[in-house]
């Protein structure tokens, strides 16, 4: 097969690192924009844009007809859906089958069966991978409070058809089962369309260890090492790094083993995650579920093995073998990333859409910055919060660190507020410094961190001086 152009089925700062990787594999890029897109980023470098509907996602990026006919119409031989969206709908997939399209990703029934947590779970232990205690599809009440007697609080609800916190609920006593699964079901439902939800055991002291895998069509599947995530608020990640820090070796590699297992029993082809859910009290780590996908934190991946996961999901989807075989990846630094949102930390995190008056990125040796934003840029109020990812790297963990710390100093962003202080808040920390945290210790610290900004002095215009306020 060959590719020489790609429709780029996503918008953000995902849409801009698509557009780079094809363009330095010699395939031009289509973007797709929505009207509230025209002059965003990828717009701007793209080799032709598209715009293919109003603001509202549901009635342009997540309209598969629309997608389908723009690649069409600009004569696309692929569509790269990047992460979020429609990128894990078996049904894109298989309408860029239907239409002779290359989709940039596993093939539709590997979408369908991975998408199926409950599915994944039972294929999972089957062939003897731990998996967290507990339930199949939970139909009903009452068959929910019978499996919760059976188990030991606390419990969660979750949906089996998503992630991303939607459908999760903890149960931490048998007087909260029943509006926990009323909520989580709504949740599911709306979400994802499908509410069904199943029963873990909610593990109180966990890390979360991701396995980065890849997939080619001969049947090859690599692992590049494993991510801490564990850095979360509200089950969205905030912060990653790679490698996890404080693994014992004989753990790391074991993870890392059993990762690429799971790929190659799925049978499975092109970029994806494995996830599993670290209980640092008993030292077992069991299988979550697995992301059919590239994942936002992959960079922090690609900086410490030195392989472009993006240009490699276009090589493989392009019918080429794996550029490399597992005895030549060579895992060296540590390398974290930060996520940074138009939200205000002060107020519940709030969006903050709007114009970009200052924007002015770090540089230096070991800083990458991944963003669509620019200065004069708005902000629109349609879509997730993320402007940018900072991530540094460095020939170790304290050095990667002090690199971040700098970098977050040099951030200048003005005219809209953003988690920039909350993040520098996190990484000072001891428990960060120490790699001594859980999944639980955002929400922790988010409390800390509210109680010391109340005394925090105030600029001209009565808001609190922000990071970008006092450098700028």
């Amino acid at each position: 097969m060959t590719i020489s152009r790609v429709l780029v089925a996503n918008r953000g700062e995902i849409a801009v690192r698509i557009i780079k990787a094809c363009q330095s594999l010699g395939v031009e890029a289509v973007a797709v924009v929505s009207e509230a897109d025209r002059e965003s980023l990828p717009a701007k470098i793209a080799n032709r844009a598209v715009c293919i509907g109003p603001a509202l996602s549901s009635e342009s990026y997540l309209r598969i007809d629309t997608l389908i006919t723009a690649a069409l119409g600009t004569e696309s031989d692929a569509i790269h859906p990047g992460y979020g969206f429609l990128a894990e709908q078996p049904e894109l997939a298989e309408a860029c089958r239907n239409h002779g399209l290359i989709f940039v990703g596993p093939p539709p029934e590997v979408l369908r069966r991975m998408g199926n947590k409950i599915w994944a779970r039972q294929k999972v232990s089957e062939v003897g991978i731990p998996v967290i205690p507990g339930s199949e599809k939970v139909k009903d009440l009452p068959q929910a409070r019978r499996v919760a007697r059976k188990m030991k609080f606390p419990l969660i609800f979750k949906a089996a058809a998503g992630g991303g916190g939607r459908g999760m609920k903890i149960v931490r006593h048998p007087d909260e089962l029943k509006t926990a699964f009323e909520t989580a079901a709504a949740e599911a439902r709306s979400a994802f369309g499908d509410e069904t939800i199943y029963i873990e055991r909610y593990i109180s002291n966990a890390r979360h260890i991701e396995v980065q895998i890849m997939g080619d069509p001969l049947g090859n599947v690599i692992h590049l090492g494993e991510r801490d995530c564990s850095s979360q608020r509200r089950y969205q990640k905030i912060v990653e790094e790679a490698p996890a820090p404080s693994l014992p070796s004989e753990l790391r590699e074991k993870i890392r083993t059993v990762g690429a297992s799971i790929a190659k029993e799925m049978n499975y082809v092109n970029a994806g995650t494995v996830e599993f859910i670290l209980d640092q009290d008993s030292g077992q780590f069991y299988f979550l579920e697995m992301n059919t996908r590239i994942q936002v934190e992959h960079p922090v991946t690609e900086m410490i093995s030195g392989v472009d996961l993006v240009r490699e999901q276009i090589r493989i989807a392009a019918g080429n073998p794996l550029s490399l075989s597992q005895p030549q990846l060579q895992l060296t630094g540590h390398a974290i990333e930060c996520r940074i949102n138009a939200e205000s930390p002060e107020a519940a995190f709030q969006p903050c859409p709007g114009r970009i008056t200052r924007w002015v990125p770090p540089q230096g040796p070991g800083i990458r910055v991944d963003t669509h934003c620019y200065e004069g840029y708005v902000v629109p109020p349609y879509y997730d919060s993320l402007i940018a990812k900072l991530i540094t790297v460095g020939s170790s963990r304290p050095e990667a660190l002090q690199r971040m710390n700098h970098a977050l100093t040099d951030f200048v962003v003005s005219g809209i507020e953003t988690t920039i202080p909350f993040l520098q808040f996190l990484l000072g920390d001891p428990d960060y410094i120490r790699g001594t945290f859980n999944t639980r210790w955002v929400e922790e610290r988010m409390k800390t961190f509210s109680r010391q900004r109340k005394g925090a002095p105030r600029s001209a215009r009565g808001k609190r001086i922000s990071v970008s306020e006092t450098v700028s």
